[in-house]
């Protein structure tokens, strides 16, 4: 029992330092400078060769290796990944770090109702009264109501989207061949590269200097590392204790947006917030599945489960 015990606090530590290093994600995409595709590709690309080293190193099967027929929607779902990333750095852009990731938090409710009207999938009173809690809470979170700071329309627009993306990725890999969670980020990675690598030939290489180290540690320091962290933590912990340990994400990230940017949300865009979290613990709970946000992780190993969604 103690040897179990403590392997869930290292589990449960792993996880929280993932998160906590997902949480200035932001901070580094806007010191870099960098438009959001060409930040996207950077991601991608020192994503994908960390990765692939952390593999080598400890030496695990390929990552590229995939269960049979899995091919093509792995693809589909990386492709769709990398669109998420593109216009949530955009919206961070446009918005704030902390916002931005709040907004894109109502994703896994989205799924659930998603998940209910395609797939069939059973939709109880206590999932759908997390819902309605959530929006209550985004449109406060937002400051659609109750004040707060004026919110760029076409932010909350472009984290629509990126929500709409993961959402049929988790739809895309419900109810399939379980795809381990980091060879889906292996892929997530392969496919940005290429697909976004034009982008760079087109509008050209950030100048070398300090925005480097910016645009390299979003692939290394908030993919490959923060993903092994997670991913390893997740998979040995209770659904409850991991749903709660997600909010480690948008909580550092606020608090990254206030320290660094002197980001302070209203009192009424607070309680957005804590609404938004209280309906994400409470629609996970009563669903039994994960809840929590990824962009960035993205697909989690809860994906490697039937009913798991893509982060």
């Amino acid at each position: 029992m103690n040897n179990a015990a403590s392997d869930e606090r290292r589990a449960a530590w792993r996880m929280a330092a993932g998160g906590a290093l997902l949480g200035t994600l932001g901070v580094f995409l806007l010191e870099s400078g960098s438009d959001a595709a060409s930040a996207a590709w950077f991601r991608c690309a020192f994503g994908l060769l960390a990765l692939t080293l952390w593999a080598r190193v400890t030496a695990r099967a390929p990552l590229w290796q995939l269960p049979p027929g899995a091919l093509g929607r792995v693809v589909l779902a990386a492709g769709l990944v990398v669109l998420s990333w593109v216009v949530f750095f955009a919206a961070i852009q446009r918005l704030s770090v902390g916002l931005a990731t709040v907004v894109f938090h109502v994703q896994p409710l989205c799924l659930m109702l998603a998940g209910a009207w395609w797939l069939g999938e059973p939709l109880p009173r206590a999932r759908i009264a997390a819902v309605v809690l959530a929006l209550l809470g985004l449109a406060l979170a937002t400051g659609l109501f109750g004040g707060g700071a004026a919110v760029s329309v076409v932010g909350v627009a472009l984290c629509g989207v990126a929500v709409a993306g993961q959402t049929l990725v988790g739809l895309l890999l419900r109810a399939r061949t379980p795809v381990p969670p980091l060879a889906l980020a292996w892929w997530q990675c392969a496919v940005g590269s290429l697909v976004l690598w034009p982008w760079l030939l087109l509008g050209g290489w950030p100048a070398w200097g300090p925005a480097w180290g910016w645009l390299a540690a979003l692939g290394i320091v908030h993919t490959g590392l923060a993903y092994v962290l997670i991913y390893g933590g997740m998979s040995r912990l209770t659904t409850s204790r991991s749903a709660l340990l997600q909010f480690v994400y948008p909580a550092v990230t606020l608090l990254c947006d206030a320290l660094v940017y002197e980001r302070w949300l209203s009192p009424a865009q607070l309680l957005g917030v804590s609404l938004m979290a209280l309906a994400l613990w409470w629609g996970g709970r009563s669903s039994g599945t994960q809840p929590g946000g990824s962009l960035t992780p993205p697909a989690a190993s809860a994906a490697s489960r039937p009913s798991a969604r893509a982060r």
